[in-house]
């Protein structure tokens, strides 16, 4: 079970000292995430209606890219009708986004209820880029992560870590040290009412900094959880699964094993719409870069409109990806 809470508590000075100090293994890693507070609960919030979902309710996934413009984010959501957003990459305390809690920002703007997860506890401000748009030099809480907003309130929320040894801490994992970080990627899940029946619905982020099996293995280990946090209900999985190789000039993501693994398994990828899903941004400026990574797997349900919206739609580039949107309905028994 995941604790549930109304405000996440921040790592103290303390917390934060002997994240700097601790030796780069995977088991001192355990240790300093066992001990963060913040990283092992979901903070609910945000207010809406407590009707239920329509029967077919339209579900946006976007990795929003730190979410640098929360209130422009949210009117692309309202403007295609979303009634659950499956969001990643989803800044809290940071500089580099003014300190917002962009997930509430977001809530607010769009009269939503959410639920916000940790995925990273962030010791720096990010990268060369990302500090152009920092007027602060240190961040309020650090915190970066995947969040669901949603049109009725949850049922239940978890969150579910699929790693826990240290990608991004460890060097023996490839760790970046311009990015001092604590952490592993992760998952939402929540349940929600619909006007037929409960719904499954998650938000997840697969790891970039490693290959094909270990994000297979993520993916696998988020649908042995769901099996026991869904039961039988349908389920729609959303997010930016980092599918495919991310050194240039091949960004293929045929070579990717998630995708047959989850078929065996009863998941269908219909709903994802055709065409990559990444594009050039303010943080992300290299116009060669042209992947498809953003997918929904579902089960027990039915697509009815599937579609991807640019991220510049408006002329403003709001984040590195495109949204994906489907719209989905309970499968005839």
């Amino acid at each position: 079970m995941t604790r549930v809470v109304d405000v996440l508590p921040p790592a103290t000075e303390a917390q934060i000292d002997a994240i700097r100090i601790a030796p780069r293994t995977a088991t001192a890693h355990r240790a300093l995430l066992a001990d963060l507070d913040c990283m092992n609960a979901v903070q609910v919030g945000g207010q809406g209606p407590s009707t239920p979902l329509p029967a077919d309710p339209r579900i946006i996934a976007w990795n929003v890219e730190r979410c640098l413009f929360p209130k422009e984010t949210a009117a692309q959501v309202a403007a295609h009708g979303a009634d659950i957003a499956l969001l990643s990459e989803v800044d809290c305390g940071m500089a580099r986004t003014q300190q917002r809690h962009t997930t509430a920002d977001m809530a607010d703007a769009l009269g939503m209820h959410y639920a916000f997860g940790v995925e990273f506890l962030e010791l720096g401000l990010g990268s060369p880029t990302e500090l152009e748009f920092c007027e602060d030099n240190h961040n309020a809480r650090g915190w970066h992560g995947n969040a669901i907003l949603s049109r009725t309130p949850f049922k239940r929320v978890e969150m579910l870590r699929l790693d826990d040894h240290g990608h991004w801490f460890c060097p023996d994992f490839g760790a970046d040290p311009g990015q001092p970080r604590v952490g592993g990627r992760m998952a939402l899940m929540a349940v929600v009412d619909t006007e037929t029946g409960s719904l499954c619905v998650v938000s997840t982020h697969l790891e970039s900094n490693a290959g094909p099996e270990h994000r297979k293995e993520q993916f696998d280990r988020l649908l042995d959880a769901i099996d026991r946090f869904a039961l039988d209900m349908p389920v729609i999985i959303g997010g930016d699964l980092n599918t495919g190789n991310h050194v240039p000039p091949d960004y293929s993501w045929q070579s990717e094993t998630l995708f047959a693994g989850a078929e065996a398994r009863g998941y269908s990828w219909s709903g994802t719409p055709e065409g990559m899903s990444t594009r050039p941004s303010l943080i992300t400026r290299h116009p060669e870069r042209r992947m498809k990574l953003d997918w929904f797997a579902t089960r027990g349900l039915q697509t009815t409109e599937s579609v991807l919206i640019a991220s510049d739609a408006t002329g403003q580039a709001l984040s590195d990806h495109d949204a994906v949107l489907c719209r989905v309905t309970r499968e005839a028994v």
